[in-house]
């Protein structure tokens, strides 16, 4: 009887706190599942990350029940502000984690619902993921430095010291403001790729004389996957202070070029015929431009360029490849009187006119 007359003075209500307070996490953690399963059922995205936002809303709750248990807890008052003091930093910590996973599944969201809005046209879909992740990016690093200022605010030495800077800040201004110059160029720089968006996630640039497609965009860098593969880390202020080459920049369609240097015997009319039948034979033309012209002439030798159009650049490759190959082949089989004669002469011709195409 005295042991339980005891344990009603001391631990009574601690112990029923604590479990009110592990009903409470259970019950929340129910409703939360019922919640995004709802949620998940009445939109018609799929595959979206709602799982990421469970550990984040765990911890919430569970920092909830630890401020409602330690007010029960026989503690001092000195070990009780302290443990007050930890849990509103964790408090802040996680917020903080919650709402960067909730940035996450609405750039899934936004991705995925305008993506199939825009499905035919592929340069509006990668502007949109571009504008959602970077987005994204920038609210993240917003929202670590406010977590991390709310933080260091939370404790007194460092509310003074920031209360003196404030004082002073026009002189903390000018000396961050030097410190911090190229972060700060970076940043901004970031914020206006996402803005004016001279490049977008998908986009085939040319940058370093290397040619790749845009796979990631941050806020610092940019990664470009090159045709071999290879990845090539630029620095995000490139793409805003030096001229670059988007090849798919408004649509991925391209014209390219393929020269042949031949005899003066060659019958041109039968050339062309056979250029028309090879790309009109091929998928990968698109049907836009098939064309064929004398582009200079020399002593002994004759410059041919076809004029070709595919949908993207890999297609164009191919399809420059394919006509270069079965022109030789048509020319070797049916006119060997019109290849070029051996000789300095019979070299690629030079002033040619045709500075700036892609041969």
């Amino acid at each position: 009887m005295k042991f339980w007359t005891s344990f009603q003075e001391g631990y009574l209500l601690p112990v029923t706190v604590l479990l009110f307070a592990l009903l409470l996490f259970l019950v929340a953690n129910s409703l939360f599942k019922r919640v995004i399963q709802g949620i998940r059922s009445s939109i018609r995205e799929i595959g979206l990350p709602f799982d990421l936002l469970l550990w984040p809303f765990r911890l919430l709750v569970s920092l909830i029940a630890l401020v409602v248990l330690i007010h029960s807890l026989p503690l001092s008052e000195s070990i009780r502000e302290l443990c007050r003091h930890g849990l509103l930093i964790l408090s802040m910590i996680g917020i903080a984690w919650f709402m960067m996973r909730l940035f996450i599944v609405f750039e899934q969201f936004i991705q995925q619902h305008y993506s199939e809005k825009v499905r035919e046209n592929e340069a509006a879909a990668r502007k949109i993921a571009t504008h959602a992740s970077l987005t994204r990016k920038i609210l993240n690093v917003l929202l670590v430095l406010v977590t991390i200022s709310g933080v260091l605010m939370t404790f007194d030495t460092v509310r003074q010291v920031g209360l003196s800077i404030l004082a002073s800040a026009g002189i903390a201004g000018v000396i961050l403001g030097f410190a911090a110059q190229k972060s700060l160029a970076t940043l901004i720089a970031g914020i206006q790729i996402a803005i004016t968006q001279p490049i977008s996630i998908g986009d085939e640039v040319v940058v370093e004389k290397e040619k790749g497609r845009i796979e990631e965009i941050t806020l610092t860098y940019v990664v470009v996957q090159l045709w071999d593969q290879r990845r090539l880390i630029v620095p995000i202020t490139w793409f805003i202070d030096r001229p670059f080459q988007n090849w798919s920049r408004t649509s991925a369609e391209q014209l390219g070029t393929v020269f042949l240097y031949t005899d003066y015997l060659i019958p041109l009319d039968q050339l062309r015929r056979e250029l028309e039948r090879i790309v009109t034979a091929t998928p990968l033309w698109d049907r836009r431009v098939v064309k064929m012209h004398v582009t200079n002439t020399s002593a002994t030798a004759v410059e041919i360029r076809s004029l070709v159009s595919a949908a993207n650049s890999a297609d164009l490759w191919e399809l420059r490849c394919l006509v270069r190959e079965q022109l030789l082949d048509f020319i070797r089989s049916n006119y060997p009187a019109g290849l070029p004669k051996g000789g300095e002469s019979a070299t690629p011709l030079e002033a040619s006119g045709t500075a700036g195409e892609e041969s």
